[in-house]
């Protein structure tokens, strides 16, 4: 059964080097002179693809400094709330 799969299966295999300047040399043929401007959109894409990565990445550094932020705040308030302010100093009354 394994061996039947691997025979029907078995055309899914990378192609090999000739199969590659083939496929190059085909797609040189149908596409040569749209090839650069092609190239320059796809370097475009994923310029602003690498752009908009580098803004999510600020923008979630940005929420969670606010968070550690609003964290300490509250954990402050709490504090001065409960009187467990860490600058009163308990032992000197």
């Amino acid at each position: 059964m394994a061996q039947h799969a691997q025979y029907l299966l078995g055309f899914l295999n990378m192609p090999g080097h000739s199969e590659w300047l083939i496929i190059l040399i085909i797609a040189l043929l149908i596409f040569g002179r749209r090839l650069p401007e092609l190239a320059r959109s796809v370097g475009k894409s994923l310029t602003e693809f690498k752009k908009g990565i580098r803004e999510a990445q600020e923008m979630k550094d940005d929420v969670v400094d606010d968070v550690k932020q609003i964290e300490k705040d509250v954990t402050k308030q709490a504090k001065d709330a409960a009187g467990l302010n860490d600058n009163d100093t308990m032992g000197s009354n």
